[in-house]
Protein backbone atom coordinates (compact mmCIF):
# COMPACT_ATOMS: atom_id res chain seq x y z
CA UNK A 1 0.00 0.00 0.00
CA UNK A 2 1.24 3.34 -0.80
CA UNK A 3 -0.30 5.06 2.32
CA UNK A 4 -0.80 3.14 5.04
CA UNK A 5 -2.57 5.75 7.35
CA UNK A 6 -2.58 3.89 10.93
CA UNK A 7 1.77 4.19 10.31
CA UNK A 8 1.59 7.39 9.62
CA UNK A 9 -1.03 7.75 12.74
CA UNK A 10 0.83 6.15 15.32
CA UNK A 11 4.39 7.91 14.48
CA UNK A 12 2.97 11.48 15.00
CA UNK A 13 1.27 10.33 17.80
CA UNK A 14 4.43 9.37 19.34
CA UNK A 15 6.37 11.86 18.11
CA UNK A 16 5.41 14.62 21.20
CA UNK A 17 6.41 11.69 24.06
CA UNK A 18 9.57 11.57 22.08
CA UNK A 19 10.82 15.04 22.06
CA UNK A 20 9.74 15.33 25.80
CA UNK A 21 11.64 12.72 27.03
CA UNK A 22 15.02 13.32 24.61
CA UNK A 23 15.07 17.04 25.99
CA UNK A 24 14.60 15.91 29.58
CA UNK A 25 17.59 13.48 29.09
CA UNK A 26 19.93 15.79 27.39
CA UNK A 27 18.82 18.81 29.42
CA UNK A 28 18.46 21.87 26.62
CA UNK A 29 16.29 22.50 23.79
CA UNK A 30 16.61 20.38 20.48
CA UNK A 31 17.45 21.02 17.08
CA UNK A 32 15.28 20.17 14.69
CA UNK A 33 17.35 17.35 13.49
CA UNK A 34 17.53 15.81 16.62
CA UNK A 35 14.00 15.84 17.47
CA UNK A 36 13.38 14.12 13.62
CA UNK A 37 16.31 11.78 15.29
CA UNK A 38 15.60 10.96 18.54
CA UNK A 39 11.44 10.15 17.67
CA UNK A 40 12.73 7.90 14.86
CA UNK A 41 15.16 5.37 17.01
CA UNK A 42 15.12 1.74 16.59
CA UNK A 43 15.11 1.31 19.99
CA UNK A 44 13.47 2.99 22.68
CA UNK A 45 16.17 3.14 25.26
CA UNK A 46 16.72 6.78 25.14
CA UNK A 47 21.12 7.60 25.58
CA UNK A 48 23.09 10.96 24.69
CA UNK A 49 24.74 10.00 21.63
CA UNK A 50 27.94 11.50 20.52
CA UNK A 51 28.37 12.72 16.93
CA UNK A 52 31.25 10.62 14.77
CA UNK A 53 31.64 8.13 18.03
CA UNK A 54 28.39 6.00 18.34
CA UNK A 55 26.26 4.21 16.21
CA UNK A 56 22.42 4.36 16.14
CA UNK A 57 19.60 2.30 14.40
CA UNK A 58 16.47 4.18 13.57
CA UNK A 59 13.14 3.02 12.09
CA UNK A 60 12.43 5.40 9.06
CA UNK A 61 8.59 5.85 8.55
CA UNK A 62 9.50 7.87 5.17
CA UNK A 63 12.34 7.88 3.10
CA UNK A 64 12.85 10.28 0.06
CA UNK A 65 15.29 8.71 -3.46
CA UNK A 66 15.44 10.89 -6.42
CA UNK A 67 17.54 8.51 -8.78
CA UNK A 68 16.64 5.62 -10.85
CA UNK A 69 17.67 2.96 -8.00
CA UNK A 70 15.39 4.72 -5.68
CA UNK A 71 12.59 1.75 -6.66
CA UNK A 72 14.97 -1.28 -6.08
CA UNK A 73 16.06 0.31 -2.61
CA UNK A 74 12.76 0.79 -1.97
CA UNK A 75 11.69 -2.73 -2.86
CA UNK A 76 14.55 -4.20 -0.73
CA UNK A 77 13.12 -2.68 2.27
CA UNK A 78 9.78 -3.63 1.85
CA UNK A 79 10.88 -7.10 1.28
CA UNK A 80 13.14 -6.85 4.71
CA UNK A 81 10.02 -5.24 6.53
CA UNK A 82 11.70 -2.64 7.87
Amino acid sequence: MLFDLDLIQSVYRKMPAHISNARTLIGRPLTLVEKILYSHLFDSELTEYSRGVDYVNFAPDRVAMQDATAQMALLQFMTAGR
